[in-house]
């Protein structure tokens, strides 16, 4: 039973409803249908009923309101769901309870357009269906008669709406009979301008619901594949097309078709499309035509300039675009609408994008920049008189990576098919893979509200399509995703809208807002109490998606499904068996989909699903049939070779074939790639679904080839075929405007008529120029003629047959390969009468060729009017750009006869004009037009030419172009005329070389050869053959035709072990094909017992070996070598001495094998002396064994152990020596005197010098085994000996260190240490480079190991330089010292310091001699004492007892006789006089004490002290 208030005055309720939205709040229940609600059994059985109790309250306006009574209290539900067993199987989400805009706010802006059929039937049925028979409740009221007629006529209007629900009804309501669609609204046909938006529309009728399609030229629109082109909508049975950006090829009959099963009806309608102005192309401030405001009364034109052009960003940049927009008139408060585009979809603000209109500005700024913001960008402003728009290309660029070789990150994450707990995640692949190809990928989910990002697989996928399940209902998720290649994972990619778990019936209702307009009746309904039922069968159960990872299941919800939701368990059946297994056994899903995954590859599987609620399971469904486990969907194949074409100085068009049967086409990748290196670039980093790009960002002037790749979900395909190679610049134009008409010269009926090329010649040579004329009379101007219909070749032109004293004015265009320019400005009209003039003309057609940074070649053509005698010279004047007229000056002082000069000496990047003047015997005509300017730079890439002689003798020269565009040709002239006699030169042309070949080189020959291309910035270079040049270039062709195999070296001969001999030799160029002859005395030999050749190919080595040298083998031995036409010999005499010479060191050679086979020498015996002096024999002896016996001999006496030579003897390291100068200590054991320490007859004399006399002798080793011997001898006698001296006094010499200077009391000593001395070493002194003669004074000598020069008593007369020369054997060592000032003057001070301390050594007072130490003296006696004394001058003498100065007097007597004897008398001692005595002797140089001691005893006591001992 259902329940319903119904308030029949609209106006009334309606105010009374937003009064009590202030102040209450009303819970409502809405049942959320689902698209299974077709049916109108199936509609009615959601009705519910409502229990609550109306109640009229009192306003405080004394206004009645209807009140509900609350919710009436149940008793508690349970949400578990069982089955039939009465297990608990899962959950049952209760009827979801929220107020409409809560639930509107969760979901997300863009979703998915929902087209199932009970969503639009159910919102349809509520716009129209309000049942009559619901009750209706009339309150009881005093009314107005104006308020009386309002409600009737309310009442009228209400009945004709339910009349026009009644015959709509007809045609929607299922119930009714099934009927063929009817276009009750066709199509219309329009004319549209070009770059516009046109929209078709149509209104169908007909059930079941038709399909519509969209057909241009009876060939499908598939919307879907292009977005930016098309859109497609329906709605309530309203249709549309829409065509973005109309061009000239949208012009066609587009057809409508609509269809069901009772059958198809469709209309046609034509588009026109229309370019704004025909013929002239548009400028870029051209206004595009604007129609008239009526509202304001103006024509609206816009100018957009300041436009912003392609722009280059890279992943986490900011990006701003912009342009000025001038919409002209201005009209106060009234603003344009300005609109920027994607790929022609409008750009809503969001946090990636910001637009700014300041009024004058548009401007949009791209924050943290992604792949996903690349596209074409457009913006478009639209006035009430039309629009203009402004489009460039945005390039977003990867962020570099973080380990070098990871993928970069994938772009376009979207979610599809979002329901309770599962979605679609879709991506696209990048365009970079890194150093690896994509393994797969990883996607990750991050719940709205949550703080972390949880990864939704476990194992990388490789299909850019994924099913996330298990979801939350009614929560918030974006995703990302990641690439992995062997390298790693690469950064995330952009995060995806948001997205909300929930059933898609009812995010399209809520999306939708209410169901229908405002209608005066409200209806609250809540849910049916009663238990439930057990939901029927699904429906339509199929596989959506399979691939190797996973397979994706579908299905519609059953009919029957009671009063509260369902949940789905799906089973799965291996083919073959009957066994059906639940795949989901833990907890049933809410979504009519489902992923399964870890099914066996390969595997055939059959499906089927389950629906269940608290009432328990139903029945299955039937099963989807067979399903394989595999890709359904494959690789696209390699899309067509592309085609690059020039396009601007830094872009290319590169157009390709599509792939073939490519299925869900995700878009294509361009890659470039330089000339001659192997990285491959990618042109875009988001994929583009036509099949012709721009690609831009490319360097002018280098040469790329292009290939492109397809994508799709399951991956990339084969790169295409690399295409030609093309060089970036700009695509070929028509010229520009020829400038500077004038007349050069007139006579009665003909004017010569000259002019300027253009600056732009649109990037091809300008081919010829079309002269037009017109007569003039005052200010009336004739029609326009041809005066020439082919075109010139020259800037100048007679235009004859013309009228005398008529005025005429001329124009010209110029022509090149793409067409022909627009016309220049006309000159002044000039009058056609002869001219008195005796001067030459201006030359005409200045041109420059061979632009390098210190030259430029001038070229020009003579004048058209020479005057009154013929041209005999030239004078070619210059100046830099930006100087006045003042700066002008000659190039050169005579004149030049030629028709070209070569100007030298320029400034690198400075920019000159020239100008030109011609002579005749009249004098100087005037200037010609100004040429430039010019600016002094070699072109990078500019190469020239260069002469080449082949193989075969010819003689070239060669030019190469490495920027030949369409059309360029070389061109090849003698001093600067074009060739056209091919008997001197052969011109090949082969892609940017040309070679022109010398026929017959001669003395004719001799010239300025020059080769320029055409349609370039200027490529030319020349070259200059003179006498001396072809004479060299001859000689090289002579060689090459007659070649010779060149020789690294010629034919040596080696000696090698075992005394045989290598002849042998090394090419230095050659070929595998090269062969060898071996010749000896005239005759071949071949390879085998005696001879054995070799040829090492890969060095160039030729070798012939033989064992031996016979008395037969002497002749002559040649190498004969021949390769292709080449052939080169070589050869070796031995013959005479030189051959019995070599034979004796083979056999000797052989000998030394023989000999080395046992124990030998390595070295032989010879003698070397170390740094320290020492005097070694040595020698190297090997292949000794144990058992190999070494013996020494001197003077054929062999050295034994028990001999003391046998001591110097030592091996070590494969080397015996014998240490001549070792000192050996020999102390014999005697007889009884073991054991004691020796005496000093048995200690050895101080070491032997190193050699002496007595080491002389001939010294030998001998070895010996039985393997064999040999033996090893030196001469240490006569010359041996002296050898052995002279390296020793080397040593010696070498040793010696720098003179050092000391000073002594006598006078200054120059020294040298060295290691050891040797006595026959001879030791030179020179002073100032004469040799010192022994004196007293000055003297040399050696005292140890140094070698000394003392000078005496020094005076200024011995400061110099010294010398000390030391024999080494040859020619000495020399040490020298500088004795002169500083040195010097140090050396005398020290010397005269010391000798004054000597002196004064010398003459102090001192005590010689007389005094004993110690004086025992017996009581009583006296006691004399007498002292030497010295000192000069005479010292003073005085004596002390225990250090008190003594007086003379009668006990103490003290007498100083001759100076030199001083004495003390002491009289009748005492026991008291003991004591410290001192003689004391003090002069100017010093004093000195001469002490002793006086002990006085006494007898008596002595032998009293002796008996007390006793």
């Amino acid at each position: 039973m259902s329940g319903s208030l119904q308030v029949t005055q609209k106006q009334l309720l309606h105010q009374q409803l937003e009064k009590q939205q202030q102040k209450h709040h009303y819970e409502s229940s809405y049942y959320l249908s689902t698209k299974s609600s077709v049916s109108k059994q199936a509609f009615s059985t959601h009705k519910t009923t409502s229990h609550r109790l109306k109640t009229s309250v009192k306003t405080e306006k004394g206004q009645e309101v209807v009140k509900l009574s609350p919710l009436p209290k149940r008793a508690k539900r349970t949400y578990l769901a069982m089955d039939k067993d009465k297990e608990v199987i899962g959950y049952v989400i209760p009827v979801f309870r929220a107020n409409h805009e809560v639930v509107r706010s969760l979901t997300e802006a863009h979703e998915d357009d929902v087209t199932e059929e009970g969503i639009n039937y159910v919102a349809m049925r509520n716009l129209f269906v309000r049942e009559a028979r619901e009750a209706m409740e009339v309150k009881v009221e005093k009314k107005t008669r104006t308020k009386h007629v309002r409600e009737s006529a309310d009442r009228l209007e209400l009945g004709k709406t339910m009349e026009e629900w009644s015959e709509f009804r007809k045609k929607m309501n299922p119930d009714s009979l099934t009927h063929p669609p009817e276009l009750i609204v066709k199509p219309r046909g329009q004319t549209v301008w070009e770059g516009k938006t046109v929209k078709l529309h149509c209104t169908v009728a007909g059930w079941p619901k038709p399909r519509i399609a969209w057909y241009k030229n009876n060939v499908l629109i598939d919307a879907k594949a292009h977005p930016e082109k098309y859109t497609t909508e329906s709605n309530y049975n309203m249709h549309s097309l829409e065509i973005k950006n109309c061009d000239f090829l949208d012009t066609a009959k587009y057809h409508v078709s609509a269809l069901n099963i009772k059958g198809e009806v469709s209309s046609v309608a034509t588009i026109v499309v229309k370019r704004f102005q025909e013929g002239m192309e548009e400028g870029p401030l051209d206004p595009k035509p604007h129609g008239f405001c009526p509202e304001h009364g103006v024509t609206f034109e816009t100018t957009i300039i300041d436009k912003f052009d392609v722009a280059f960003g890279r992943e986490g940049e900011t990006l701003s675009l912009g342009c000025t927009v001038i919409v002209y008139p201005t009209v106060k408060k009234y603003q344009p609408e300005v609109v920027w585009y994607r790929n022609s979809v409008p750009l809503k603000p969001s946090k990636w994008v910001h637009s700014h209109w300041s009024g004058e500005r548009a401007m949009l700024t791209l924050t943290h920049l992604n792949k996903e913001d690349e596209g074409m960008y457009t913006l478009r402003v639209n006035t009430k008189s039309g629009f203009d728009t402004h489009s460039a290309y945005v390039f977003v660029r990867d962020a570099d990576v973080e380990v070098e070789g990871l993928p970069v990150a994938p772009l376009d994450v979207q979610c599809h098919d979002a329901n309770k707990d599962y979605v679609v995640v879709t991506w696209k692949q990048p365009a970079v893979e890194g150093s690896s190809p994509i393994l797969g990928y990883y996607i990750d989910r991050f719940e709205v509200g949550t703080h972390h990002w949880a990864q939704c697989n476990d194992t990388p996928v490789k299909y850019a399509r994924f099913p996330v399940t298990g979801l939350v209902e009614g929560r918030s998720y974006i995703f990302r995703v990641r690439a992995l290649n062997k390298a790693g994972v690469s950064r995330p990619s952009r995060v995806s809208e948001a997205v909300v778990a929930m059933d898609p019936s009812d995010r399209a209702r809520l999306r939708a807002g209410p169901s229908a307009p405002w209608t005066g009746m409200i209806k609250f309904t809540e849910e049916d109490p009663t238990v439930g039922v057990v939901p029927g069968e699904p429906t339509d159960v199929v596989v959506t998606e399979a691939t190797k990872s996973y397979v994706v299941l579908a299905w519609k919800p059953p009919v029957q499904r009671g009063h509260e939701g369902v949940m789905y368990y799906i089973e799965k059946c291996i083919s073959g068996t009957d066994t059906w297994q639940r795949v989901n056994t833990g907890m049933p899903v809410k979504s009519p989909r489902f992923a399964l995954f870890d099914l066996a590859e390969g595997k055939s599987y059959n499906f089927r699903v389950r629906c269940c609620n608290s009432a328990g399971v139903g029945e299955p469904s039937e099963s989807t049939g067979e399903i394989t486990v595999g890709d359904k969907l494959d690789l696209p194949s390699a899309p067509g070779a592309p085609v690059p074409t020039r396009n601007t100085g830094t872009s290319v068009v590169v157009s390709w074939g599509a792939s073939k049967d490519v299925k869900h086409l995700v878009g294509y990748y361009i890659e470039h790639n330089v000339v001659g290196t192997d990285v491959w670039m990618p042109c875009n980093n988001k994929p583009v679904k036509q099949t012709r790009f721009v690609c831009h960002g490319l360097t002018t002037g280098v040469n790329y080839v292009f290939r492109v790749k397809a994508v799709n979900a399951a991956g990339y395909s084969p790169s295409s075929p690399n295409s030609d190679a093309v060089v970036v610049q700009p695509a070929i134009s028509v010229p520009g405007k020829p400038t500077n008409v004038t007349v050069l010269e007139a006579v009665k009926d003909y004017m010569l008529v000259g002019w300027t090329a253009p600056a732009d010649n649109g990037g091809a040579d300008i081919r010829g120029y079309f002269v037009d004329y017109r007569t003039v009379k005052g200010d009336i101007f004739g029609k326009w003629h041809e005066m020439n219909h082919q075109a010139l070749t020259t800037t100048s032109y007679k235009a004859e047959n013309l009228k005398e004293n008529v005025f005429y004015q001329f124009r010209v265009r110029a022509m090149n390969m793409a067409g022909v320019s627009n016309t220049s400005l006309p000159n002044a009209a000039v009058e056609c009468k002869e001219w008195t003039i005796t001067v030459p003309g201006a030359p005409v057609s200045l041109r420059v060729l061979e632009v390098r940074d210190t030259s430029v070649v001038v070229l020009w053509e003579p004048p058209v009017f020479d005057g009154r005698s013929p041209v005999n010279g030239y004078y070619l004047d210059i100046k830099e750009a930006s100087a006045g007229e003042a700066g002008w000056k000659a190039v050169h002082e005579k004149t030049n006869k030629g028709k070209y000069m070569k100007v030298t000496g320029l400034k690198a990047g400075t920019s000159y004009v020239f100008r030109l003047r011609a002579q005749n015997l009249a004098g100087v005509g005037k200037p010609s037009a100004v040429l430039g300017p010019i600016l002094a730079q070699t072109r990078p890439g500019t190469k020239e030419i260069y002469v080449d002689v082949d193989d075969n003798g010819v003689i070239s020269m060669v030019f190469e172009c490495s920027e030949m565009n369409e059309g360029s040709k070389f061109i090849w002239s003698k001093n600067y005329k074009e060739i056209t006699d091919t008997s001197r030169l052969t011109i090949v042309n082969e892609g940017g070389k040309s070679r022109a070949i010398f026929n017959s080189p001669s003395l004719e020959d001799l010239g300025t050869f020059s080769c320029m291309v055409t349609n370039t910035d200027g490529f030319s270079s020349s070259y200059t053959l003179t006498e001396e040049g072809l004479m060299r270039l001859l000689d090289i062709s002579h060689e090459h035709k007659f070649p010779v195999i060149p020789f690294k070296s010629e034919m040596a001969m080696d000696l090698l072990e075992k005394g045989r001999v290598r002849f042998w030799t090394q090419l230095e160029k050659f070929t595998s094909a090269c062969q060898v002859e071996y010749v000896f005395n005239d005759a071949i030999v071949e390879q085998g017992k005696k001879y054995t050749m070799n040829f090492d190919k890969t060095t160039g080595i030729i070798e012939m070996f033989m064992d031996s040298l016979e008395v037969t083998d002497e002749g002559t031995f040649t190498f004969n070598l021949v390769d292709g036409k080449a052939k080169g010999t070589t050869s070796l005499v031995l013959i005479g001495d030189e051959f019995r010479e070599l034979q004796k060191k083979s056999e000797f050679e052989r000998a030394e094998w023989v000999r080395k086979q046992g124990p030998h020498f390595v070295e032989y015996l010879n003698f070397t002396v170390t740094p320290e002096c020492d005097v070694l024999l040595k020698c190297k002896i090997g292949n000794i064994k144990a058992e190999t016996e070494i013996t020494w001999f001197k003077d054929s006496i062999e050295i034994t152990e028990e001999d003391e030579e046998a001591q110097k003897i030592e091996r070590k390291d494969g080397e015996l020596i014998f240490n001549i100068g070792k000192w050996v200590i020999k102390q014999e054991k005697k007889k009884g005197k073991e054991g004691k320490k020796p005496s000093a007859e048995d200690v050895a004399t101080p070491p032997r010098p190193k050699i002496s006399k007595h080491d002389a002798g001939i010294y030998e080793v001998h070895l010996r085994d039985t393997r064999g011997k040999d033996k090893s001898s030196f001469n240490l006698t006569e010359a041996g000996y002296q050898a052995v001296m002279n390296e020793l006094f080397r040593v010696i010499a070498n040793s010696s260190s720098e003179i050092q200077v000391v000073s002594t009391e006598h006078g200054i000593i120059l020294y040298s240490m060295i290691t050891y001395y040797d006595e026959n070493l001879r030791v030179g002194w020179l002073y100032k480079d004469a040799k010192i003669a022994a004196s007293e004074r000055v003297k040399s000598g050696v005292t140890g190991e140094q070698l000394w020069l003392k000078i005496n008593e020094p005076t200024e007369k011995d400061k110099g330089k010294y010398t000390m020369d030391i024999f080494d054997g040859k020619d000495g060592v020399k040490r020298v010292i500088d004795l002169t000032g500083k040195a010097w003057e140090q050396a005398f001070e020290e010397f005269q310091r010391l000798k004054a301390a000597a002196i004064a050594e010398r003459n102090r007072a001192r005590v010689v001699g007389g005094l004993p130490d110690v004086v025992a003296i017996q009581e009583g006696k006296s006691l004399n004492l007498t002292g030497n004394v010295w000192g000069d001058p005479v010292p003073e003498v005085c004596w002390t007892k225990n250090d008190r100065e003594l007086l003379s007097d009668d006990h103490y007597k003290l007498k100083f006789e001759h100076g030199k004897f001083a004495s003390i008398t002491i009289a009748a001692v005492t026991t008291a006089d003991s004591g410290k005595y001192a003689l004391v002797v003090k002069n100017k140089y010093g004093k000195e004490a001469g002490e002793f001691t006086v002990s006085v005893y006494n007898p008596e006591e002595e032998e009293k002290k002796d008996g007390k001992k006793d």
